[in-house]
């Protein structure tokens, strides 16, 4: 997969503008759909943009237009009705010429058998039924001979039945015709089950909820009449219709259809739910989020059928293989019939190619795959990232919210005397109010455990990879001033007197320090710790055992910190203090040695997830920019799904490997055999289907739950 390409180009801005401001100006310019990151630092926007640079994005992003965008098509479920009926006729328009076929074959047999003389007769009834039967796979193999230059399968197909005709025997071809559909049938069958695995698994089917009144009372609703900020009962049993927020009740829900998870998951006051998912036990008061196309459910259809679309390279490669391959089928006709003069050796050779094993098989395989990993909660965005996973040799993960689980807790206080511990707590709370740094969010729910209220604060900035600074007013616990929070090195940027008094405080290995200064002065620090995901480890050391060769840790993190991770999980090498940008040149550099995996759920790992070979987006948590930046979305919080990807990766590349072998070696013994006059039309016909029908069926195999001994699980390398 060729590796994208950004540049990036850094403005000075003149007007003034809120914090708020400037993260409005960001997310309008990263909804453009050739921009992959945007952020402002110190009064300089950075933009990272794929192609040519457009003074409209910023023009729009200013003044409040929509940028441009790439718009997002969402089907509705009556135009998937549609698509799965046409899929659905032309699976019986196949098995309609299939019939056709063989009952004319049976047919004619019948009467060259029992009336032989009338059956001679018939010679021009026999081809005109053969022609006609084969008229639409005549009309497209000389279309591309016409149109594109090129011989295919249909082209050679069209030419052993003109061979026949010519040869004084139609109806011998009518057995290649009736094979053949039914091999199309088989195969458009096989595509419309792995299409039905996707829409059964997503589909809401459900026309009706219970909205609360105002009054209090539960009445019976049609789903496209709630809207946000409604309130709706779900019942033990129903499927949840929306995306929202417990208000009240507790039970358990199935969402092993966002996240992949076998076991229900317990939910109450202030959970969040998700639509398709299904209440097990219990039933909740829901205030709803998002309705209809803006759901997790909806935007999972529309990733997964717009992956349908993306056809990996091994496609391409298998599609130029298998048109290359036809002439061979034609240079061995010729050569045959110029020794041997024999047209029944001839149509051996003309009913028998490579290219429909091929390129079903291929494509199936791929189709397969992304439905697969769509029943596990991974969204994959293209077929092209499943053939890439396959080649992963370097994996790059973010630390916090990925290596660890994101939901940092305060484990001591340490303060220098000047303040008391809920001073210091209060004053770091009030600048870090609307954080969203997980860090900030730890301050934050300490202080609402202790049911403490937090000072506002008059202004704040953040300083990416660095902390916050604020002003923040006298109160009743304490006094105010200039506050910093954030970390050592940030002590030292802004000139903090005394921050060096820490290093009389013992604390945790491994912990998060994080220090507060108030007006230029030090007076405490926090040491906060963030727990590893559990299996995490267990994980890195499985992609170790599967051939990736270095693993890489990246964080805006202390380089403490940082290095006791990378310690307890055996990590290569990390990177401490890393701004985004640099995050994304750091994958930029490993890419010369390799291909590169980057994992990552914040607004900070975008510019590195776009840059990555195969970006992922990794937990519940994850922003909506990491989603659009990454290539494959893990809607769950189980790091093992990481390994799941990628074995899906190459079990799918193995398969589609064993395709290819058994496609030529099948079809080149039966065109050997037909050659030397061993076998008649009938039998290379079934040869050659048979064989097409046998590798697809064998990438349908993907779709079969994962269990020991299904699928090749062996090392790639």
């Amino acid at each position: 997969m060729p590796m994208k390409k950004y540049f990036f180009r850094r403005i000075a801005l003149t007007v003034p503008m809120s914090r708020r401001m400037q993260l409005v100006i960001c997310m309008r310019l990263q909804a453009a759909s050739d921009i992959a990151f945007a952020s402002i630092k110190n009064g300089t926007l950075t933009v990272y943009y794929e192609g040519i640079w457009k003074n409209s994005w910023l023009n729009d992003a200013m003044s409040g237009r929509p940028v441009e965008i790439v718009p997002r098509k969402i089907k509705g479920n009556r135009n998937k009705a549609a698509d799965l009926k046409a899929v659905e006729n032309q699976t019986e328009k196949f098995g309609r010429e299939a019939f056709v076929s063989l009952g004319g074959f049976v047919f004619f047999q019948v009467m060259k058998r029992f009336f032989p003389q009338f059956y001679i007769s018939m010679r021009l009834l026999r081809s005109a039924f053969v022609l006609f039967s084969a008229r639409k796979i005549i009309h497209d193999g000389f279309n591309s001979v016409v149109k594109d230059r090129e011989a295919n399968a249909d082209t050679l197909t069209a030419t052993a039945v003109i061979a026949s005709v010519i040869a004084g025997k139609p109806e011998s071809s009518l057995t290649l015709l009736s094979l053949s559909n039914a091999a199309e049938m088989l195969t458009s069958y096989a595509a419309e089950r792995a299409r039905k695995h996707i829409s059964d698994l997503l589909s809401l089917d459900q026309q009706f909820t219970w909205r609360i009144d105002t009054d209090g009372v539960e009445r019976r609703t049609a789903i496209e009449d709630i809207r946000p900020a409604d309130r709706i009962c779900v019942h033990l049993g129903e499927k949840i219709c929306i995306d929202g927020i417990v208000t009240e009740g507790s039970a358990a829900v199935d969402q092993a259809s966002i996240t992949g998870e076998s076991q229900p998951a317990m939910k109450h006051k202030n959970s969040r739910v998700y639509a398709g998912t299904v209440v097990q036990n219990g039933s909740l008061t829901i205030l709803v989020e998002k309705v209809g196309d803006d759901t997790s459910i909806a935007r999972i259809v529309h990733l997964v059928e717009e992956a349908q679309t993306r056809r990996a390279p091994v496609q391409n490669f298998a599609d130029r293989m298998a048109n290359m391959l036809v002439p061979v089928s034609f240079i061995g006709a010729a050569l045959v019939y110029g020794v041997t003069r024999d047209w029944q050796r001839v149509m051996n050779l003309l009913f028998i190619d490579f290219s429909c094993g091929l390129k079903l098989s291929t494509a199936t395989a791929v189709s397969a795959a992304i439905a697969r990993a769509a029943r596990q909660g991974i969204l994959v965005k293209g077929g092209n990232y499943i053939e890439t996973l396959a080649d992963i040799d370097t994996v790059v993960l973010d630390k916090t919210g990925t290596i660890t689980l994101g939901i940092p807790q305060i484990a001591a206080i340490h303060t220098t005397g000047e303040v008391t511990e809920k001073e210091l707590l209060l004053l770091a709370g009030s600048v870090e109010m609307h954080s969203i740094h997980p860090l900030a969010v730890a301050i934050q729910k300490y202080i609402k455990d202790k049911k403490w209220e937090a000072p506002p604060h008059i202004t704040t900035e953040t300083v990416v990879a660095r902390g916050i600074r604020g002003l923040v007013d006298d109160f009743a616990d304490g006094s105010g001033g200039k506050i910093i929070v954030g970390s050592r090195r940030f002590m030292r940027e802004e000139n903090v007197v005394n921050y060096n008094e820490i290093d009389e405080f013992r604390h945790t290995s491994g912990s998060s320090v994080v220090y507060i200064a108030r007006d230029d002065k030090f007076i405490g620090c926090l040491e906060i710790n963030d727990p590893i995901r559990p299996q995490m480890k267990r994980t890195l050391n499985q992609l170790r055992r599967r051939g990736v060769d270095e693993i890489v840790m990246l964080t805006g993190d202390t380089e403490e910190a940082a290095k006791e991770v990378a310690l307890k999980m055996d990590l290569d090498s990390y990177y401490a203090e890393v701004l985004p940008e640099d995050k994304a040149d750091i994958v930029r550099h490993l890419q010369k040695n390799g291909r590169v995996l980057m994992v990552g759920d914040g607004i900070n790992d975008a510019p590195a997830l776009s840059f990555a070979d195969v970006g992922v987006a990794l937990g519940g948590r994850r922003t909506d920019i990491a989603v659009e930046s990454s290539d494959i979305t893990i809607n769950s919080d189980d790091p093992s799904k990481l390994m799941e990807i990628t074995q899906i990766g190459d079990d799918t590349m193995n398969m589609i490997r064993q395709n290819f072998t058994a496609t030529i070696t099948l079809n080149s013994i039966a065109m050997v055999l037909g050659a030397l006059g061993r076998i008649n039309p009938l039998v290379a016909a079934i040869v050659h289907n048979a064989a097409t029908l046998a590798v697809v069926l064998n990438s349908g195999r993907i779709l079969i739950s994962l269990e020991k001994g299904i699928l090749p699980s062996g090392n790639r390398k």
